[in-house]
């Protein structure tokens, strides 16, 4: 797995992000368990203490879930991974339209440059 890092942001909370979007995007499904802190923090190159925080936050978010005798796991609660999705993809959505309208476009031009896009990929 790749890690990258940014200054402008606690590597915590980076971590958190990169942790979620694996989740959101299947790398880790639903009910599966996640490898261990240790483990995390020596693949990404950061404290384990980092790495904890981030799970921690990960826990607090209903992503994941601790057990004493499992370790961590992926909720198993599909509606909590699906409305996670939901939110990321209308936060995306939130700041394109936001460039677009700095831009001068309106929604019906960004829906056209949208399909356009998309149409090309």
């Amino acid at each position: 797995m790749e890690w990258g890092f940014t200054e402008d942001r606690p590597i915590w909370q980076q971590l958190t992000e990169q942790i979620t979007l694996r989740i959101l995007k299947g790398e880790y499904p639903a009910g599966s368990r996640l490898p261990a802190v240790r483990e995390l923090a020596a693949q990404a190159g950061v404290n384990p203490n980092t790495m904890q925080r981030a799970m921690a936050q990960l826990e607090q978010t209903g992503l994941a879930v601790s057990s004493r005798t499992a370790g961590r796991t992926v909720t198993d609660d599909i509606t909590i991974i699906q409305n996670a999705r939901k939110e990321r993809a209308a936060l995306a959505v939130t700041q394109c339209m936001t460039t677009l309208r700095e831009l001068g476009y309106c929604r019906a031009d960004a829906l056209t440059i949208l399909k356009e896009v998309s149409e090309h990929e």
